[in-house]
């Protein structure tokens, strides 16, 4: 469950760095999304990933 914690954290990374910077101008409305997304997910199963755990 963490493992998948670690790759939507990186994956938001990689969106915001591409759509906050200007990198990728065309798309960086796109990226904000996918930043906002991927970071509910993450938040998300570090949620759940730690009831699992705790259990």
């Amino acid at each position: 469950m963490l493992k998948w914690a670690a790759i939507f954290i990186v994956i938001a990374i990689i969106a915001a760095i591409f759509g906050f910077t200007g990198i990728a101008a065309g798309a960086a409305s796109i990226a904000k999304i996918l930043f906002y997304i991927f970071l509910v997910l993450f938040l998300l199963t570090i949620i759940f990933g730690a009831r699992v755990l705790g259990k």
